[in-house]
């Protein structure tokens, strides 16, 4: 048997209440190297350093523990009311900026499908645009795509039209943009309209903001 069950014992569990989610109490201490805290109205004897449940026993003194959970701290007092631990959310970034490159070009690095390729913004393209040879490199498989004409700085030339399951850029990251890949070589993946639209676009001086829509 767990050498600190006399503790549990000692504390009342029998009487002790389910706690309503993300809340936390101490309900009993063993000197300054262990407590007994009830997490979510569920017993867990915890050592100084351990976690349970998600919990973090970070110190114990005088009647006190302080705990940690989703990146926050709190100090819960023996016998008192049950605390409400509430997890840090992270918000996700929304917003993307560009500073403005070589001939008054937006270029970056980023990834399609996860993997690593170069970008240069493009107002004036409708979808997101790939080289042939680019394409092969991103292991897309293009020749599945719906087959079209495009219009192009050489003309219309045949393209095939396929779906992208994620292009990112930072640590943003856009799902499910509409993308055609076009013959030739091309030195950076156009960065065309179905990703532009996803954002509100601003420019400052030499800076391109793009801030997420939704």
């Amino acid at each position: 048997m767990h050498r600190l069950a006399p503790l549990l014992l000692a504390c009342g569990l029998a009487t002790a209440q389910v706690q309503s989610p993300g809340q936390v109490q101490l309900n009993g201490m063993l000197g300054s190297r262990a407590a007994l805290l009830i997490i979510d109205g569920e017993p867990r004897t915890v050592a100084v350093g351990d976690t349970a449940m998600g919990v973090r026993l970070i110190a114990l003194e005088e009647g006190r523990a302080v705990v940690e959970y989703g990146g926050r701290r709190q100090t819960l007092a023996l016998g008192a009311s049950p605390g409400r631990v509430v997890a840090q959310v992270v918000e996700p970034p929304r917003q993307i900026v560009l500073p403005m490159g070589g001939g008054g070009h937006y270029t970056t690095m980023g990834t399609i499908n996860g993997q690593v390729t170069s970008f240069l913004v493009d107002t004036g393209a409708t979808n997101v645009s790939i080289s042939q040879v680019e394409a092969e490199k991103l292991g897309l498989r293009y020749m599945y795509g719906k087959r079209v004409v495009t219009q192009t700085a050489n003309g219309i030339v045949p393209a095939y039209q396929l779906q992208l399951s994620s292009v990112r850029i930072g640590d943003l990251e856009v799902r499910d943009v509409d993308a055609i890949v076009i013959p030739g070589v091309m030195s950076h993946v156009l960065l065309g309209n179905s990703f532009l639209n996803r954002f509100r676009m601003r420019r400052d001086n030499d800076t391109m903001t793009l801030e997420l829509r939704y």
